[in-house]
């Protein structure tokens, strides 16, 4: 008994610790951003990664949800004679959780196992070493601009996503499920406010920043060797999910209490 307590007790002071380590790595990004420290070549090829390269993947997913979604509800909704409301649930549910927890997901998959990765990499082979050696600050030069990127191009994808979902159910409603498209849209108007949108992104901006402090701290402390790179990537993926799902729940009952559309 006492060697499991032992255990538990052991694999909580390491959780607290990785987020005290997590949560300092993120003040010293955050702090040279607000003292015009950014190194801006880094991020803006880091913009390019993390917004564009990503954005193939990011939209297909939201289409695929808004239509996968669209054909679930139509039926139960018009056999309870609510076809007003669909395009206004697609739409809400869309913005609210669904594109924001699964385009944060596709960039701790695709991002943040490539931030892991490198930044592994490059730590055992002691290229962060010759940095420093080079008085070249590598919390500026690796993270802030991954940091940044982050947290710009990940609710933009977001709000693409939502277009682009919304899209795709609007298709299916209307030449699948005999919907007229003039119902749709007035549904989305009438329950889609802009703060359901903007609160969505909010959520996707606090995700990404996760992903990249979550990528950054473990490839920064990879073991040696090849295996400690893969530990490092994959722990990267785990975690970040694990937090975007637990912080999605905190968020969720913060922004939208009610937990109900307002018409």
């Amino acid at each position: 008994m006492s060697g499991v307590l032992e255990r538990i007790g052991n694999g909580t002071t390491a959780a607290l610790e990785g987020w005290g380590h997590l949560a300092l790595l993120g003040g010293q990004a955050f702090r040279q951003v607000f003292t015009g420290q950014l190194h801006v070549r880094n991020t803006i090829a880091q913009l390019s990664f993390i917004g564009v390269d990503s954005l193939p993947i990011a939209l297909l997913i939201s289409l695929s949800v808004g239509m996968v979604f669209t054909l679930q509800i139509a039926n139960e909704f018009i056999k309870y004679g609510a076809t007003s409301a669909i395009g206004g649930v697609v739409s809400v549910a869309l913005a609210r959780e669904l594109t924001p927890i699964l385009v944060s997901v596709v960039i701790a998959g695709r991002v943040g196992s490539a931030i892991a990765a490198e930044l592994g990499s490059m730590k055992v082979t002691e290229q962060i070493d010759a940095l420093e050696v080079f008085a070249v600050d590598p919390t500026r030069y690796l993270v802030t601009p991954r940091v940044v990127a982050c947290l710009v191009m990940v609710p933009l994808l977001v709000g693409l996503g939502n277009m682009i979902g919304i899209a795709g159910g609007w298709a299916i409603a209307t030449t699948m499920k005999g919907i007229s498209s003039g119902l749709f849209l007035t549904s989305i108007q009438q329950f889609l406010s802009p703060a359901d949108v903007l609160k969505g992104m909010f959520k996707a901006c606090i995700f990404g920043i996760l992903v990249a402090l979550i990528g950054c701290h473990q490839g920064l402390n990879a073991k040696k060797g090849a295996q400690g790179v893969g530990a490092a990537t994959t722990d990267a993926v785990v975690h970040a999910m694990i937090a975007i799902f637990v912080l999605n729940y905190i968020l969720s009952m913060l922004l939208f209490p009610g937990g109900g559309m307002q018409s």
